[in-house]
């Protein structure tokens, strides 16, 4: 192997000296240059980004806080509404209860008077029955017709004791 003969040693070191030397030159120039570029550009392009987002971010924040402030005063408009109509078809539901009840009494009123009337119409009919049958007994227990004076004055006694 020719590298490890001894007498050729020496200007291998002498050629890897000077190809260390080049290589380095040409990187240092060209190679690292190029690199720090990329490695710069990308570092401007991240702290741009970062920019972006912090901004985005506190964008997106604001939104989110007067999308919450308008939700909460929909809300709130919402119960506000809701009460009025409740309020509204409590009224309605109560003035209409009031006249259900008006009604109902004047029905109420206007059957008792009918009962009443029909109450004294029933009466005078059984007291012309009682009349007629009161004056066919006297006259068959007696066989002399009935005097009306004093049957109407009992009948009328009976019934007055009774309505």
């Amino acid at each position: 192997m020719p590298q490890l003969d001894v007498a050729t040693f020496l200007p291998q070191l002498f050629w890897l000296a000077v190809t260390f030397v080049v290589l380095y030159i040409l990187m240092s120039t060209l190679g690292l240059p190029a690199v720090r570029r990329g490695i710069e550009g990308r570092r401007h392009k991240v702290d741009g980004d970062l920019g972006r987002a912090s901004q985005l971010k506190t964008e997106a924040e604001s939104i989110l806080a007067a999308y919450q402030k308008t939700l909460s005063d929909a809300r709130a408009e919402a119960q506000v509404v809701l009460r009025e109509t409740g309020a509204k078809l409590a009224a309605e539901a109560a003035a209409r209860q009031s006249a259900l009840a008006a009604s109902l009494a004047e029905q109420v009123s206007a059957a008792e008077q009918r009962i009443a009337a029909m109450k004294d119409e029933a009466l005078a009919e059984v007291r012309g029955i009682a009349t007629e049958v009161g004056g066919a007994i006297v006259e068959k227990l007696t066989g002399a017709p009935a005097d009306p004076a004093r049957l109407s004055a009992a009948i009328d006694s009976a019934v007055g004791g009774r309505a």
